[in-house]
């Protein structure tokens, strides 16, 4: 089947469901670490050369603060800091939730959400959109969003 903005392939649907659980498991032992260990992984990440050298925002500043906002529960505040974030939250987590659902079935419950070239369309709009908003806050009206 041809892959296109309403077309999907279910190889594709499968890969991603594949990732998919890689990456909740991943996320998962990075979250026990923390809470077992108590050390701040965060507070070893470089800071983005991007920004420490034209003092401008890349499009992914902001990235790992609202992932932590967004694992604290501050779903606004991950927004205001990356809008990608909780939008690749809730897009994700309903097509591994409504996956499984249907998986789990055995396709007798159809709710399985299917990839579209689209959410990547918004995801990337998404991410342009921040970077033109914070740099002009930034530049223009001197109001620094991520601070």
């Amino acid at each position: 089947m041809e892959i296109g903005m309403f077309q999907t392939d279910r190889r594709v649907d499968r890969d991603f469901y594949i990732m998919g659980w890689c990456a909740a498991g991943i996320f998962a032992a990075l979250f026990l670490f923390v809470r077992v260990t108590g050390i701040p992984v965060w507070k070893f990440l470089l800071p983005c050369p991007f920004h420490a050298l034209t003092g401008a925002y890349c499009p992914g500043c902001g990235g790992t603060r609202a992932v932590r906002a967004l694992l604290a529960g501050k779903w606004l505040r991950s927004f205001v800091l990356h809008p990608f974030v909780p939008y690749a939250a809730l897009l994700s987590g309903w097509f591994m939730i409504s996956q499984t659902i249907e998986r789990v079935s055995g396709s007798r419950i159809r709710i399985a959400l299917r990839f579209r070239d689209v959410y990547i369309w918004i995801a990337l709009l998404l991410i342009v959109v921040n970077c033109l908003v914070k740099n002009l806050a930034l530049f223009v009206w001197h109001v620094d969003l991520l601070a």
